[in-house]
């Protein structure tokens, strides 16, 4: 066997990323787009790969665009429309367009001028026109005066920006100024755009607008959409669907309920039904979607399908051809499987096992899937009527080739309330049970989210573990994917049993031989960043040797400034106004007087999620008080560090922290 590496940040950042993945309408074919990235330009981009479905080489559709996406097959067949930005006939795009290119390779064409920028596409059966997203402002009538303030909004000197709005904010930019999402109408052949919601108060949910978010019947005269009823729009309202007659332009309301929220609608291949995700969010906030469906033509009438089966189904779904099942993607204790649910017997089989389902898409009897795994990047493959997957691709193999990782494992243990819990362990190369070993906690967000069977570049247990480290991923109460009461459980009580899972898979890890219990760490993001400093106040100085708190919430308080600002009273039992002795018990600020333990505090500028404010707040506490403590603070990251030079200076301090506070560590050259 020739010589293998350990993985550094250098050689993660050299994996090409799959992202969505379409079929064919014969099932023969299959497009994805794959992301890689440049750490001496300090950029990504994206390309378009055809694979075929009975295996043999891929083969690259583009190459010269920036971040080519978002691919879908015509209805013949004959092309790929896909969503860019490139430069064409001496004219580079300002915002991302829709391009055609043919299966069989050429030039790929751009097929749409709108200069608000396309956001998701969907084509309508007779391929000659296609249904998109783009940001427009309601009250303006026809495309050209689009255009036309656009471009006036964009030549302005002012900067400030002024809303009336709840909801004005998204994860790590503001939702265009006085602007709203609208499904616009493209001929294909003419260029001509129609703004299908002009006129009207329909519009997209502001928070990330994508094809999801609706579909075209299979006639092409009708399209459903998820929309959200109230007037005052927030990220937490519950949606309606939709309909519009194409032709008439008229709209009819087919689900609306004041407790309910649908998602994720999906036509029937004859059109008779409408499949979609509902969630009975009004009972409790914490519910999660499941599988519904309604008659055409019985307005308001639909029924729940899934509501026994203690699993959170996600959108998209597809149809099976004949319309007895759907597939659609669903976590079950730290994996995300693909299933086929049959809607006769009401029950779900598992289609395509994962690691960690990623995407797919089915036509026919062809399913193909997009998952990773603990050991590998994500892989595309196929199946047949139920056959063995078949691999269809070879992206990342000569790297993984060359790459020594670690074995993982997956062990349970007795955390709060006497429940088993669920803990991945990643071992460093080489490992010896004969060995001492030091300890990595690395704790997952959300919190209704799960450490899983999946290759995190960002928290990449492997490339901790080749630092030396056994790393422990606990899924602690609250974690999606072990049922509905386990998730709900820490609501109004955020820190108290999760804390409890933590120190539970603590005690299980220093009782193994192998481990150090002089050389114990916890590092965490988002959640985990509010569990590592909810820690430093809780947990009695030494037990840890250190923390890393990356993008952690401090101040329950203090983080009303967030962009879901309105779910806190959901989530901790009330308004910090009304109780705030309530809300600050669940604050690590509350409990500063305690925390000893050396930190490094993490954040980003961007991140309006968990607004950097939080982490700039511990840190000014911890150096207050005179705990050791350093910050690493990026003014163009967001909630997450996605910039490869930034990742590797990231990681760079993760390392260097957690050896200048190990004692025991063997001296190592930093993976920078």
């Amino acid at each position: 066997m020739p010589h293998q590496r350990q993985l550094t940040v250098d050689e993660l950042w050299k994996f090409e990323r799959v992202g969505a993945v379409a079929l064919s309408p014969d099932g023969a074919q299959a497009v994805c787009a794959v992301s890689r990235f440049s750490m001496d330009q300090n950029k990504g981009s994206g390309e378009l790969w055809l694979l075929s479905t009975f295996g043999g080489a891929a083969r690259q559709l583009t190459s010269c665009g920036e971040k080519d996406g978002q691919p879908a097959w015509s209805p013949d067949g004959t092309q790929i429309a896909f969503v860019a930005k490139r430069e064409q006939q001496g004219k580079k795009d300002d915002t991302p367009q829709l391009y055609v290119i043919a299966p069989d390779g050429g030039e790929a064409r751009r097929i749409s001028h709108f200069a608000p920028g396309v956001e998701g596409f969907k084509w309508l059966p007779d391929g000659k026109r296609i249904v998109f997203i783009a940001w427009v402002w309601p009250e303006l009538k026809g495309t050209q005066r689009q255009v036309k303030r656009l471009k006036e909004f964009n030549e302005r000197k002012a900067t400030g920006y002024a809303t009336s709005e709840a909801q004005y904010r998204f994860w790590d930019h503001q939702l265009p100024m006085g602007r709203v999402a609208h499904l616009h109408l493209l001929d294909v052949a003419s260029g001509r755009v129609t703004d299908l919601f002009e006129g009207t108060s329909y519009e997209l949910p502001r928070a990330d607008p994508n094809a999801n978010g609706f579909d075209v019947s299979p006639d092409g005269k009708h399209l459903v959409f998820a929309f959200d009823p109230q007037p005052q729009k927030r990220i937490d309202n519950r949606k309606a669907l939709v309909e519009l007659n194409l032709r008439t332009r008229k709209f009819e309301t087919l689900a609306l309920h004041t407790a309910w929220d649908f998602d994720a609608p999906r036509y029937s291949p004859d059109g008779a039904h409408l499949a979609f995700v509902a969630a009975n969010t009004g009972k409790k906030h914490t519910l999660t979607g499941h599988l519904a469906l309604l008659k055409r033509g019985d307005k308001g009438r639909w029924q729940a399908l899934s509501d026994d089966w203690d699993h959170a189904v996600a959108g998209p779904l597809r149809w099976a051809a004949d319309a007895s099942a759907l597939y659609f993607g669903a976590e079950d204790r730290g994996r995300t499987h693909l299933y086929r649910y049959a809607i006769a017997s009401r029950s779900a089989s598992i289609a395509v096992h994962g690691g960690w389902v990623q995407g797919f898409d089915a036509v026919g009897d062809v399913l193909v899937s997009v998952a990773d795994s603990l050991m590998h990047p994500a892989r595309v493959r196929a199946t047949r009527d139920g056959a063995a997957p078949l691999r269809l691709e070879t992206f990342n193999d000569a790297l993984l080739a060359g790459l020594q990782l670690g074995h993982c494992e997956e062990v349970n243990l007795k955390g709060a309330n006497g429940d088993p819990v669920q803990m991945w362990l990643t071992y460093p190369p080489h490992f010896s049970a004969k060995k001492k070993y030091p300890v990595l906690h690395s704790i997952h967000g959300g919190p209704h989210a799960a450490a899983g069977d999946t290759f995190h570049y960002r928290w990449n247990t492997h490339a901790f573990a080749a630092q030396g480290y056994v790393v422990a991923c606990v899924n602690y109460h609250g974690s999606s994917g072990f049922g509905q009461a386990f998730l709900d459980s820490i609501t109004h009580r955020w820190g108290e049993l999760e804390l409890q899972d933590v120190e539970a898979g603590t005690d299980w890890l220093l009782k193994q031989p192998w481990a150090d219990r002089s050389r114990v760490f916890a590092a965490g993001g988002s959640y985990g960043g509010y569990m590592v400093a909810w820690m430093n106040g809780h947990v009695k100085p030494g037990r840890y040797q250190a923390y890393i708190c990356h993008a952690g919430c401090f101040d329950w308080a203090a983080m009303f400034s967030d962009d879901a600002y309105t779910w806190h009273a959901k989530e901790l039992g009330a308004w910090y106004w009304e109780d705030p002795a309530k809300v600050q018990a669940q604050s690590p600020s509350t409990f500063a007087s305690a925390m000893k333990t050396p930190t490094l505090v993490i954040h980003g500028a961007l991140d309006y999620r968990v607004p950097d404010q939080q982490g700039l707040a511990y840190y000014n506490t911890l150096k207050a008080k005179g705990v050791e403590s350093r910050l690493l603070w990026f003014p163009d990251e967001n909630h997450w560090v996605l910039k490869p030079r930034n990742s590797k200076l990231w990681y760079g301090e993760f390392f260097d922290w957690l050896k200048a506070h190990d004692a025991g560590a063997k001296k190592r050259k930093t993976a920078r």
